[in-house]
């Protein structure tokens, strides 16, 4: 049986966490899989549960975080030795630092195949022109030694190879993301309403849910900006959620005081708040239930899973059109789209999403027949074993 060594940034909660679990478990018994991840930050949720779910056995590599220094010479030199030892057929790896460290280590021990799938990318909206333009070179360097590189979305894929020139196009595969989307259809009524009684959300208020990490990039500024003035431009209750946490929680809740909004925070409730902070809450699928609109602001996304999500939960969605959104939306069907960090044009819209019922009903019914087949686990799986069938016949 061939053998493939899985490595992934770290096991925080999110995408690529789901789908390197699902490939590790439901690629056997074709293949056999070691999985590798580092640690979560202190700011990010742990999803240690999604693996221990499907009974699978990981390594955790302490060393492998988001931070860049001298720990990532400890974790190289694990992840070496764990190639050593495994002896794979393949080294997949997943997202920026596995895929550096992790393909570097296959490339000195001439692992046959090598795999690499770019979750995200950091070629804009994290770090300056000079830095950035390392990490660029980094990864052409890198992919010239890949046999492969997926892409999760066609607009990935031509942002990698047209505009950053990470690699020809031939090198790319377009594999999108796959979930167990089946639990955000399931008991959605008992579900919507455990939520709801748990923040207190009455039943003739408007909820609008952003879920992620509280970092710059994610643009949570603009979320609250638009939200305060849609809300003081309808006579309709709303209420805005801000699930996730961060390093910037503390300056996002003093914008929306200063904004005339009440707020709520774990550690000190108010009365009726305009936007409750509820940090990390595991059960994407009870957020979606208990809301009438999913929002993102971000200033860059690869593929956003609670978008996803949010469509499988039958849930209308306002977000900035970036990255591989527009892959994963349809505009005007089961969401509305707008112009990157443009606080007039996401209110506006956002106003459209509150005052037409009837709008967000027809998106709540085409979100899920939409991702319900593109974006499934089985798929991914399938995808991937044709992939790595193909390169091993190739050897």
């Amino acid at each position: 049986m061939p053998k493939v060594l899985r490595i992934i940034n770290r096991f925080n909660l999110g995408g690529p966490t789901y789908n390197v679990a699902y490939l590790s478990k439901y690629l056997s018994p074709d293949y056999d899989t070691l999985l590798v991840g580092g640690m979560n930050s202190k700011d990010e949720a742990c999803s240690d549960y999604i693996i221990k779910k499907l009974g699978i056995h990981a390594i955790t590599i302490p060393e492998m975080t988001r931070e860049i220094g001298y720990n990532d010479l400890i974790a190289y030199k694990k992840i070496e030795n764990i190639v050593k030892r495994y002896k794979p057929d393949i080294v997949h790896t997943h997202a920026s630092k596995a895929g550096y460290l992790g393909r570097k280590a296959a490339i000195k021990l001439k692992v046959p195949v090598i795999v690499h799938t770019f979750h995200g990318h950091i070629f804009h909206s994290y770090f300056n022109k000079y830095t950035t333009s390392i990490f660029k070179k980094l990864e052409q360097n890198l992919a010239n030694k890949t046999d492969v590189i997926i892409a999760i979305s066609p607009l990935q894929k031509e942002e990698l190879s047209k505009v950053h020139k990470i690699a020809n196009e031939e090198k790319f595969r377009v594999i999108p993301l796959g979930f167990d989307l089946n639990r955000f259809q399931e008991n959605l009524k008992e579900k919507r309403q455990a939520f709801r009684l748990k923040y207190d959300l009455k039943d003739d208020e408007i909820v609008i849910s952003s879920i992620g990490r509280l970092v710059a990039v994610k643009n949570h500024p603009l979320f609250i900006k638009a939200f305060a003035k849609a809300k003081n431009k309808t006579t309709k209750k709303v209420k805005a959620m801000i699930v996730g946490d961060g390093f910037l929680r503390n300056g996002l809740v003093e914008l929306a005081w200063s904004l005339g909004l009440k707020v709520s925070v774990p550690e000190k409730s108010v009365t009726n708040p305009d936007i409750i902070f509820t940090s990390w809450i595991g059960e994407a699928d009870m957020v979606f239930a208990g809301s009438e609109i999913a929002a993102l602001s971000s200033f860059n996304e690869g593929t956003p899973v609670s978008l996803i999500e949010a469509q499988a939960s039958n849930t209308p969605i306002i977000s900035t059109n970036v990255g591989g959104v527009k892959d994963i939306v349809i505009e005007g069907k089961t969401g509305l789209l707008c112009e990157n960090d443009n606080v007039d044009d996401y209110s506006e819209k956002l106003l459209t999403l509150i005052e037409n019922t009837k709008l967000r009903e027809d998106m709540s019914q085409n979100g899920w027949d939409f991702v319900k087949n593109k974006f499934h686990y089985t798929r991914l799986v399938n995808d991937v074993k044709s992939l790595y069938d193909e390169l091993l016949g190739k050897l």
